[in-house]
């Protein structure tokens, strides 16, 4: 482990996990972990199934108490606020399973969200009509949602984070059961997250060449801790890295990324 490299970057990062720990029952699933997401880039999250990733997500958006050690949102401590508060303060995230009102079109359930945001119903129209548009997606809008193909239901569940723009969004496993081509197009939309709309997007994903493309700085969890922090081409040479997920072969484990634009799928 490389202490330096393991030092939270700067004051300015506006999501911050400071010493992070959690247990349950006294098994430990976060112990000190610290960890930054910067405005406007996009940070990687990865380890191998059971590293503790989704009991990150859900400390950072307040599903999840701290056990010891502190969340900070622009130095403000987040500890104790609810999830749907921390939502209404700028901390956006995404489920693996979708979670979307699988009974309800598309335009209501981005609606839904918006007048959960404290939209009035009219305002919360045309922003759902704003992202379906800015996400190339207003014709899916009286499409019923469980009727979605699984790349249309990642992307509506997308939509419906970003309703309000978020300061940050936290996307857990987006890019799950997609093609090579539906990452490539995921790849297209997280960038524009990020850079036009002036985002900090934390990248959860087991799609390691999705990670090393899209992400400038990554975070490696393993058995609740951090044990590898920097760019990718750093993580990509890591032992801890490769000795984490359980001496997976190099090549078959992390694509090359001499060439950004290959994606593994």
């Amino acid at each position: 482990m490389r202490e330096k490299a393991l030092r939270i970057m700067s004051d300015s990062l506006e999501l911050v996990a400071r010493d992070v720990s959690v247990r349950f029952e006294g098994l430990k699933a976060l112990s000190n972990v610290r960890l930054a997401v910067p405005r406007g880039r996009i940070t990687g999250l990865i380890g191998p199934n059971g590293a503790g990733k989704t009991t990150l997500i859900n400390v950072l958006t307040g599903f999840q108490p701290v056990g010891t050690g502190t969340v900070e949102l622009e130095g403000e401590p987040l500890s104790g606020i609810a999830a749907h508060k921390l939502r209404r303060k700028g901390l956006a995230r995404t489920f693996q399973s979708g979670r979307l009102f699988r009974d309800l079109p598309v335009m209501d359930n981005l609606e839904v969200t918006g007048v959960g945001l404290g939209l009035s119903r009219s305002v919360a129209i045309a922003e759902a009509e704003r992202v379906m548009a800015w996400l190339g997606i207003s014709h899916l809008a009286g499409v019923i949602a469980g009727a979605l193909p699984y790349t249309d239901e990642r992307r509506v569940a997308i939509g419906r984070a970003i309703m309000c723009t978020p300061r940050y969004l936290l996307l857990d496993e987006p890019a799950a059961g997609m093609s090579e081509h539906e990452s490539h197009e995921l790849a297209a939309i997280i960038r524009r997250i990020a850079g036009e709309l002036n985002v900090g997007v934390l990248l959860i994903e087991h799609n390691i060449g999705l990670v090393l493309e899209l992400c400038e700085r990554i975070f490696v969890l393993d058995s609740g801790e951090i044990i590898e922090v920097g760019p990718p081409a750093q993580i990509r040479d890591s032992d801890a890295v490769r000795h984490a997920y359980m001496g997976t072969q190099r090549d078959e484990l992390i694509p090359a990324i001499a060439a950004p634009e290959a994606v593994a799928s």
